[in-house]
């Protein structure tokens, strides 16, 4: 018999909203940054820093976006499983019994050293590849001075090498120091190129900036832009969005309904631990999310805040794992049900991921990387509920 099931309903309890206006938006701004011969390479790693690794994907493939870089074998896969489109650059390890992915999927693995590269080429069979040069930020890549090493990964026969790049460590800083770090790493990396052509190696296509490379050094953006972070609309904190000089839109917002509401009287505690001990009576919501769907429990005890009928309502206790109690007394006509924003905007109030950052001591890649896969994610207009 035929499935009659209903579909779940995506906005039940907790979940996040997608805006495609923004999203296109910030895609035309950023190419607008492009210099000729460069296409964007959007970082969709870590389920598009916590937006929707598929969503986003198949949008950006709808906008002519044909690159994108991952961070492990297995997001690849999920993305191609999932009719994705174009170049998938994997940027961190391949365990080598996860090899036949790479072929399997049609990825391109990055060449972490000399020593990885022989293990790639024992696997026997073509796999197509970028070489990470290491110019200054000592994480993943030979270290440029290295040019021996780096022309034995070329000589390696079985790795079909389709690109060449590096990563920009302090991008973001705009001290002389790091202008500076930044334009050796540039050099450094040049220098490689140059003398593989020397020796007869051909370097198809390479890729120096990210998101901040592509804001502050876009004479850089060879190939492709690993845009990351300023495709979603934010930048890493409040200062970089303040200096970064274009127009980007936040595509993300969280909501959450509030389960119930109820009367706490003067001299009353509430939560783990009762933390919150009410000075009068006062009135209080219980929203359902917590740190479980990757709100930090740092926000606790005030020090975090909702969005109820564009009016801030204060997190009061600790945060639970799947829902947080916040301070209504000051907002009328609250009842179970209704909309708690806690990413977004509500009336003429909002709240951002640099807001959720600051409070919680990071940055706002960290805030929405790490939130939840319960929370239901949908590209939607902007209405309010």
């Amino acid at each position: 018999m035929p499935d009659k099931r209903e579909p779940a309903f995506c906005r039940g309890r907790a979940w996040i909203e997608l805006d495609q206006k923004a999203l296109r938006h910030n895609v035309g701004v950023l190419r607008k940054l492009l210099p000729d011969g460069c296409e964007l390479m959007p970082a969709v790693k870590t389920n598009a820093y916590g937006h929707g690794a598929v969503l986003i994907s198949r949008e950006l493939n709808r906008l002519g976006v044909n690159a994108f870089c991952v961070a492990t074998v297995q997001e690849g896969a999920e993305l191609r499983n999932n009719d994705i489109t174009g170049t998938i650059l994997v940027l961190g390890y391949t365990h080598p019994k996860d090899f036949l992915l790479l072929r399997r999927y049609h990825l391109t693995q990055t060449v972490l050293d000399l020593s990885y590269a022989k293990i790639l080429d024992r696997y026997g069979k073509k796999i197509s590849v970028h070489v990470k040069i290491d110019t200054g930020m000592r994480r993943l890549g030979e270290r440029s001075e290295k040019i021996e090493e780096i022309s034995k990964i070329f000589e390696c026969r079985n790795l079909n090498i389709e690109g060449i790049f590096t990563h920009l460590c302090v991008a973001d800083e705009n001290s002389s120091e790091s202008v500076a770090f930044t334009h050796a790493q540039a050099k450094a990396f040049y220098d490689v190129v140059a003398e593989l052509h020397q020796r007869g190696f051909i370097c198809p296509k390479k890729h120096i900036v990210s998101s901040d490379g592509l804001l502050y050094y876009p004479e850089l953006a060879e190939n492709y832009a690993r845009v990351g972070i300023a495709l979603y609309g934010v930048l890493s904190t409040r200062a970089d969005t303040e200096r970064c000089g274009i127009s980007l839109e936040p595509v993300l917002s969280i909501k959450a309904r509030i389960a119930l509401v109820k009367d706490l009287f003067q001299g009353e505690a509430a939560g783990y631990g009762l933390q919150f001990v009410a000075s009068q009576d006062s009135r209080i919501a219980v929203v359902a999310i917590g740190y479980g769907d990757g709100i930090p429990r740092s926000l606790s005890c005030g020090v975090g805040s909702v969005l109820i009928q564009g009016i801030k309502a204060p997190i009061v206790g600790r945060i639970c794992m799947d829902q947080m109690l916040v301070d209504i007394s000051n907002i009328p006509n609250v009842k179970a049900g209704d909309v708690a924003v806690i990413i977004g905007q509500s009336g003429d109030e909002k709240i951002t991921a640099c807001d959720l950052a600051e409070q919680d001591g990071t940055i706002s890649n960290e805030i929405l990387s790490r939130l939840g896969e319960r929370l239901e994610r949908q590209f939607v207009g902007k209405k309010e509920f």
